[in-house]
C-alpha cells in the first residue's frame, strides 16, 4: 500500500488511478482525512483476506460492543488505568 501526503505532493488525478492499479493507495488530506483507493477486484481480494484474520476480526467483534462516545473525563479515566 502506497502513501499519497496530498498537503505536500499535488500528483494529478491520471498519476494516481496509474499507482492505484498497482498498488492500493492511501490519500491524506491537508485535514488529516484518509482516503483508499484500489482497484475494484484487488480490493475485494483484501476484503476476503481481513475476514480469513481470525485475530482481527475478534478485535472488531468486541470493540463493536463498545459505546461509540466517551467524556473527556471518562477518555483520562481509561488512560490512567492502563
Amino acid at each position: 500500500m502506497r502513501d499519497i501526503d496530498l498537503s505536500t505532493a499535488a500528483p494529478t488525478l491520471a498519476e494516481v488511478l496509474e499507482l492505484a492499479g498497482q498498488e492500493a493507495v492511501i490519500l491524506r488530506t491537508r485535514e488529516g482525512k484518509e482516503f483508499v483507493l484500489a482497484e475494484i477486484d484487488d480490493f475485494a481480494e483484501e476484503v476476503a483476506l481481513v475476514r480469513q484474520n481470525d485475530a482481527l476480526m475478534q478485535f472488531l467483534a468486541e470493540r463493536s460492543k463498545e459505546p461509540g462516545k466517551y467524556t473527556l473525563s471518562q477518555v483520562r479515566d481509561r488512560l490512567n488505568a492502563d
